[in-house]
């Protein structure tokens, strides 16, 4: 039994976006931010009823330029609903997460789920291409931003509790409670997608599913979840979000498992309600206005967002609780993931590099199930 829990307390997924007071102020780019995302099983699963699990995740996502593209995108002014073509090259963006995951078990079936993430976030690019420097070549620009982003609150029914196998339906809520107004060195506010919160609400349904290949020895899942976002108050909407994971557990020892699984994430392109306007060329003697192309505001997909990622998941964890039997490290264990992308399509825009996770699970019994 103890090795059942085990397997079944090792699998994630794990998918948090980048994003609100109200400030009135320029907004020059349209960068994005992702996060990594794996599957842990702590995190998926419906816990026994008034069982209290808690993860403790902490994960480093890098994004850089791909091979065969400049990184030239436009800017996103939501001050001025204006987006303004090849306005800024992009170099690099590093988000570190700390997120705090809580599962409680309502009933043998019901359960509860609260996620809570602490980002950190560095950004920089060339800013105003072909309008600010003697030749048009741009200013250089950071971004920084530390805080919470968007609370996730989410509820879940195991359709099929069997001894083998399991199927979870969830229905999250994503919250406005990230900041989505964060300046950047030139002191203006940073565009949507840089910013550590969305800024609306978005709906989040789940599926995850797990077999038992051979009892207590050998485990498959697989995981599909899809996120839709209001449009915000600024004229942004961030493009849906599609995820598909699917992997393997083996079980080693009684308190080592090693996993690996495939991990798919489609992004669709953001909108905004802005108007039309055209850089003018990098080299243009003392930089230029931007010209306007079409001064009426409407609904235009931002060119340079979405996304198509895959990854190969290698990880592993440790069973404390089997490892060394104390109060202290009952119910307790710890794991390691590397995300390393195999193949990426990010739209001339910043991808994902390889990002590493490290996490924590503890479960509590919190009452005694009826």
């Amino acid at each position: 039994m103890v090795r059942k829990q085990l397997i079944l307390g090792f699998i994630l997924s794990l998918a948090l976006v980048v994003f609100s007071w109200p400030v009135v102020q320029q907004a020059q780019a349209s960068c994005g931010a992702v996060t990594c995302f794996v599957v842990i099983g702590s995190q998926q699963q419906v816990p026994q009823e008034g069982l209290l699990t808690v993860n403790a995740i902490y994960n480093y996502t890098p994004m850089r330029l791909l091979d065969g593209t400049n990184g030239v995108i436009p800017a996103v002014d939501q001050a001025e609903r204006q987006m303004i073509l090849d306005h800024h090259q992009e170099t690099r963006t590093i988000t570190q997460q700390a997120t705090l995951d809580l599962n409680y078990g309502l009933t043998e079936r019901f359960g509860l789920q609260l996620t809570l993430p602490y980002m950190w976030r560095t950004h920089k690019h060339i800013d105003g291409l072909g309008e600010d420097g003697t030749d048009g070549s741009g200013a250089p620009t950071n971004f920084s931003a530390d805080g919470i982003g968007d609370l996730r609150v989410g509820l879940k029914y195991n359709v099929l509790p069997t001894l083998r196998s399991m199927v979870v339906l969830g229905f999250g809520v994503y919250l406005p409670t990230g900041n989505t107004h964060a300046h950047d060195s030139a002191n203006l506010v940073m565009e949507s997608p840089t910013q550590l919160g969305r800024g609306q609400v978005g709906v989040n349904p789940t599926i995850y599913q797990t077999y038992e290949l051979i009892p207590h020895r050998l485990n498959q899942f697989a995981s599909a979840s899809y996120r839709h976002t209001f449009r915000n108050n600024d004229g942004y909407q961030f493009g849906d979000e599609y995820m598909l994971n699917a992997g393997l557990n083996v079980v080693t020892t009684s308190w080592l498992v090693l996993t690996g699984q495939v991990n798919y994430r489609y992004l669709v392109h953001d909108n905004f309600s802005s108007s039309l306007l055209q850089s003018a060329p990098v080299g243009t003697p003392g930089g230029a206005e931007p010209t306007v192309i079409d001064p009426l505001i409407q609904n235009r997909a931002v060119p340079t967002t979405g996304s198509t990622y895959y990854a190969f998941t290698p990880g592993f964890q440790v069973g404390l609780g089997q490892l060394i039997e104390s109060n202290l490290t009952n119910m307790t264990s710890l794991y390691f993931f590397a995300q390393i992308p195999f193949e990426r399509d990010s739209n001339n825009n910043l991808a994902q590099g390889t990002s590493y996770i490290f996490g924590l699970t503890r479960s509590f019994q919190m009452t005694n199930p009826s």
